[in-house]
């Protein structure tokens, strides 16, 4: 090809650029000015003559002083019409509250057979073992061995319903008093705390709050005590009743139910320790906290229990029920056999009227046993991080859905000189959380 008919077709294809160009440029315009509304038309303007003032006479009455005028109507953009779907269908109308609530009503709830065992592995010195794998343990219910689907080592955090038993003499109540401080420090920002105290009869201070909230050291402190004072009555022998002679008293009004009121030498009024009530209210509380929390009753006291309504086996099955352990800090005379670590092994037959170790085998708590300040407050951290950082087994029981019948659980590890601490049992629930 000659060089004019080269520059011929390069002529040729820049024009067609050229043109292209142009139409995207067109097109760019056209959208433009469909997505911006046109702007009010500029009015005419007219000289200043003294006509034009006075047509300004026939706007004063239109305009307010202190506001301005607005763009006359006819020129106000369109608003944009509402997008529709491509297939032209309207656009489907959002459920009300109550057509939401009564779905939600009707939602089928699906109840599994999945539970949760929380262990704990100590040596024969109270300290924790670490380091266990799922090949270590073997769970048992009702004697059949169950196939685990979770084993975890993670830590949860804590719903902790605390419970101060204020029926403890005036020198160890005390020494709570003087403990509580410690209290916030055992407890993560992730926690979350209800303090309960009991005499003759269960008080709840307040409900669950945060473990680190301003409310809780407030709370501690109006929680405090005295305590009750013992004295060492005499119940039998020949100065029942006062001096007597020839068996009768001498002073009628010191016989039992007489105005003198019995004097020194009556029998004593009976000791009132409601345990049962306030970990029962405690546990109703805690029984609402939300899955993924390990639901713990920490109880300080001296594990006495008198004049409670509830009954210690109906307050077992309701904590059994729920997946609630009790921990607690002993004092008094209580804490004397058990200083330190108390183990589940080495209950003394002595504390036969000691409720709380009880408590704490049947649900897979632990206790402490302290008789001084210090000690008590380091108990209340030693305890929140066992029950914070306990192994957690998971299997699916081959017993029937609900049968209302207790299940008794053996956790079995293949090392010697090792303990096991862990629930006895559960009663089955129509929940998907143990």
């Amino acid at each position: 090809m000659n060089m004019s008919g080269k520059i011929a077709g390069f002529t040729g294809l820049m024009g067609r650029v050229a043109g292209l160009a142009a139409l995207l440029a067109v097109a760019a315009v056209a959208q433009q000015k469909q997505d911006v509304p046109d702007a009010p038309a500029p009015q005419a303007t007219q000289p200043q003559t003294q006509n034009s003032q006075d047509s300004l006479g026939d706007l004063k009455d239109q305009v307010t002083p202190g506001k301005g005028t607005t763009a006359p109507a006819q020129h106000a953009p369109a608003a944009a019409a509402p997008i529709q779907p491509a297939n032209n269908d309207p656009a489907p109308d959002m459920p009300t509250a109550a057509e939401l609530k009564a779905y939600m009503q009707d939602a089928i709830t699906v109840h599994t057979n999945f539970v949760e065992v929380p262990v704990t592995i100590k040596d024969s010195k109270g300290n924790l073992v670490a380091g266990l794998t799922f090949r270590d343990f073997k769970v048992l219910e009702n004697g059949r061995a169950q196939p685990l689907k979770l084993f975890t080592v993670d830590p949860f955090p804590l719903s902790v319903a605390f419970v101060i038993d204020q029926s403890v003499t005036v020198d160890v109540m005390e020494k709570v008093n003087n403990s509580l401080r410690s209290i916030q420090g055992a407890l993560t920002p992730y926690d979350e705390i209800a303090i309960f105290t009991y005499n003759n009869g269960a008080q709840e201070r307040t409900g669950f709050t945060g473990a680190q909230s301003a409310r809780v050291p407030a709370v501690l402190e109006i929680s405090k005590s005295t305590g009750s004072y013992m004295g060492v009555p005499v119940n039998s022998g020949p100065l029942v009743g006062g001096p007597r002679i020839n068996g009768q008293s001498v002073d009628p009004n010191l016989e039992p139910g007489r105005s003198a009121g019995g004097g020194p030498f009556l029998q004593a009024p009976k000791e009132i320790h409601t345990l049962n009530d306030a970990i029962l209210q405690a546990a109703i509380a805690l029984s609402s906290a939300e899955k993924g929390r390990r639901r713990i009753i920490y109880v300080i006291s001296d594990g006495k229990e008198s004049g409670s309504k509830a009954k210690y086996s109906e307050v077992i099955k309701y904590l059994q029920t729920h997946d609630i352990s009790v921990y607690g800090t002993l004092v008094g005379e209580s804490a004397r056999w058990g200083e330190g670590y108390v183990s589940r092994f080495h209950i003394p037959l002595f504390a036969y009227d000691n409720l709380l170790p009880k408590y704490a085998i049947a649900t897979g708590g632990s206790l402490d046993g302290e008789r001084s300040t210090n000690g008590i407050s380091k108990s209340y951290t030693r305890l929140a991080e066992e029950a914070r950082v306990r192994y957690t087994l998971g299997y699916v029981s081959h017993q029937p859905l609900i049968d209302g019948k207790f299940r008794k659980i053996e956790v079995l590890i293949n090392r010697p000189g090792l303990e096991v601490v862990a629930k006895t049992g559960y009663y089955p629930a129509a929940s998907d959380n143990h």
